[in-house]
Order: structure tokens, then sequence, then C-alpha cells
């Protein structure tokens, strides 16, 4: 076997033996659990509402690092690398993130195809397109070794729709029809 073969392997065997869920789901070996649709689920390409353009750079940053949504939404993220060296961007929880973030140090190599996720090279662009189905905060980070403890980090509040509704409805409800 070749050696990348190898490490994609013993990566999978690692993650499947841990038990460690992440958001998204996809067939590259990661554990996807309950925790998925905290977040969101995937998004249409074709049903985005709008398009965010977030920039990485080796400075350790997003631009937006704060992004708004709204509950329900689904947006295309158009990630592009303005840096030297390789950045991801992912959705997930603070908890998902922080895990694995772990694993990333201990196996930089390992290689993402989640819809919650693209790894970007170097002067290159991705993207993610996200459906933001629960209010609440949506954290997004890049977790190549040494990235996340630099502060690449960034989140979206996402907006309740019921909020929103509710007060049309509590307007509303005063009076027959």
């Amino acid at each position: 076997m070749k050696p990348t073969t190898t490490r994609r392997i013993a990566t999978l065997i690692l993650l499947a033996a841990s038990g460690t869920t992440f958001a998204g789901a996809g067939a590259s070996g990661h554990a996807h659990g309950q925790d998925a649709s905290a977040i969101g689920t995937p998004g249409d390409p074709a049903k985005a509402n709008r398009t965010v353009n977030v920039d990485m750079t080796d400075a350790m940053r997003f631009a937006p690092a704060n992004i708004n949504a709204k509950q329900g939404e689904t947006i295309r993220f158009v990630v592009k690398n303005s840096g030297q060296v390789k950045h991801e961007f992912v959705l997930g929880t603070a908890n998902e993130l922080k895990e694995h973030y772990e694993l990333m140090k201990r196996f930089p190599e390992m290689e993402h195809s989640d819809p919650n996720m693209v790894t970007v090279a170097p002067g290159r662009t991705g993207e993610v397109v996200w459906k933001f189905t629960k209010a609440g905060k949506v954290d997004f980070a890049c977790l190549q070794p040494g990235h996340y403890d630099a502060g690449m980090k960034g989140a979206v509040a996402v907006r309740s729709s019921k909020s929103a509704q509710g007060a049309i409805s509590e307007a509303h409800s005063g009076h027959p029809h």
C-alpha cells in the first residue's frame, strides 16, 4: 500500500474507534452523530438564498469572521485562500471543532470530503453550501495544526424565523375575523 493509503486507513480506524461526532454527512471516515442537525444540513446549491465571500489569510483570520443568517436560509460560502499555506473552512459546534482540531494535530494530512467543510490550497477558492435550520450560533474555524490556536475562528449568528412570525401572530390575534 502507498503511505497515504495506509495513513488514511489508520485515520479511519482511529476515528471509528474514537466515537467522535462531527457535523455534516459524508463518506470521509468521520463518525457522524446526533449533533449533525445542531448546525443545519447540507444545502442545495440551486436553492442558495445568497452568497457570502469569505477570505482566509496567513494572519490566521477569516474576513468576515462574523456572519448573520436567518433560520431556514441557505448560504453559499465562497471561500478564498489568500495565503501561502493550506487553510480550511469548517462549520460545526464549538465542541465539535475543538475535538476535530485535536485529531488534526495528530493527523495533519487527514483529508476531508464532508459537506460542512472545505480545504483550500494557497491561491485557490472552495465552496460550502449550508442550510441553517436552527436558530443560535454556528461556529467555523480552520483546523489546520496551529491555525485554530492562533485564533482562526468565526461564527454565524442564526436569527430565529419564529421570532418575526410570533410578533406578527401576536399583533394579529387581538381581533376577530
